[in-house]
């Protein structure tokens, strides 16, 4: 087959794919280079910044919601709680987004969430091509005081996207149940605490 051939033809697949149907749908595999780096890019002064950093946000939001910085907004709803890091406002390159986006997934492991996806997938979306790259968690099976199902802080998607190849945003969210089977959720304030947690090390 022709090059020309063959990115005609890929062009073709972009155009009409959706987030429904993605012209790429994948497991998301990080090489040993890439873990090696993972590793090293914990140690550094980047990651504690970037942890100070919103932990100092989301208690600004707590008291002053309309004080915080440009680059970061918080949705506080009922069944939904999170923030969305607007990345294209900010100097952080690709490599220091993919290891954020890893170091929420293993802080959120730590405190007893266990990983259910890691997928990537790259669609066209209004007339742009988005990547996305996307952790979902889900609490262990348990049950509280009550013999309901403890949901934790409820189910958690970390999702980093991109927008015709730039950073665009991170956003994490966890999802809540208003169930009879399911315990109340905890205060997601306390999610926050185990995320900034590691920062002071």
């Amino acid at each position: 087959m022709q090059i020309w051939t063959w990115l005609r033809q890929l062009f073709q697949q972009v155009t009409h794919s959706t987030p429904a149907h993605p012209v790429l749908h994948e497991l998301i595999q990080r090489s040993e280079e890439e873990k090696q780096d993972y590793q090293h890019w914990k140690q550094t002064l980047v990651r504690r910044r970037l942890m100070d950093w919103l932990w100092h946000q989301y208690a600004t939001f707590c008291v002053d919601p309309d004080g915080i910085d440009e680059a970061i907004d918080f949705l506080d709803l009922p069944a939904a709680k999170g923030f969305v890091i607007h990345l294209h406002h900010t100097r952080y390159s690709d490599r220091d987004a993919r290891h954020l986006m890893d170091y929420l997934r293993e802080r959120v492991r730590a405190i007893g969430y266990r990983g259910q996806l890691s997928d990537r997938r790259v669609f066209q979306r209004d007339g742009e091509i988005e990547q996305v790259e996307r952790h979902y968690l889900k609490p262990r099976p348990g049950r509280g005081a009550q013999g309901k199902l403890d949901q934790g802080f409820g189910n958690i998607l970390i999702q980093l996207t991109w927008r015709d190849d730039q950073l665009y945003h991170l956003t994490f969210q966890a999802n809540t149940y208003n169930d009879y089977l399911f315990e109340a959720p905890r205060a997601f304030e306390g999610l926050m605490r185990a995320l900034a947690a590691e920062s002071e090390e």
